[in-house]
């Protein structure tokens, strides 16, 4: 697979799930903490699956509009997109993700959003990353 990189960042972790991460530019700056149910303390910051659901959803929106202007299909301005992320343990062993995405498009015809939402999904590149890894779930809300 080749990509033709147009950006590129960075950011380094420290002190894995109850640490710190931080772009290299200091533009981006989280306090990290393990989730109860993971067996941590669940404290103030964020964790890796937070982060990533923003990601995706963010990513999602931006595939969305390019779709739509590939189908010509307007994407409202309004629209929105809530990635749930799961972590836990496989069967095969490790860890896995899940994820599921609900697309609102307000005032688009239902055969509409489900072309865009499709399209949106061979188009984002979390989606690519993720396709034969992990199964996404796609709703339209």
């Amino acid at each position: 697979m080749s990509v033709d990189v147009k950006y590129s960042t960075r950011a380094t972790a420290t002190g894995g799930r109850d640490g710190e991460a931080r772009s290299e530019d200091g533009r981006f700056v989280a306090r990290l903490s393990t989730p109860k149910e993971l067996g941590g303390a669940g404290g103030e910051g964020t964790n890796p699956e937070q982060l990533f659901a923003a990601g995706y959803s963010a990513c999602f929106i931006g595939a969305l509009k390019v779709a739509g202007m590939q189908l010509k299909i307007k994407v409202p301005a309004e629209t929105s997109v809530t990635a749930t992320v799961g972590i836990g343990p496989r069967a095969a062993g490790g860890f896995g993700i899940t994820a599921d995405l609900e697309v609102s498009l307000p005032g688009v015809e239902q055969a509409d959003a489900e072309k865009l939402v499709q399209a949106a999904h061979q188009i984002c590149p979390y989606s690519n990353a993720t396709r034969n890894n992990l199964d996404v779930g796609l709703t339209i809300a």
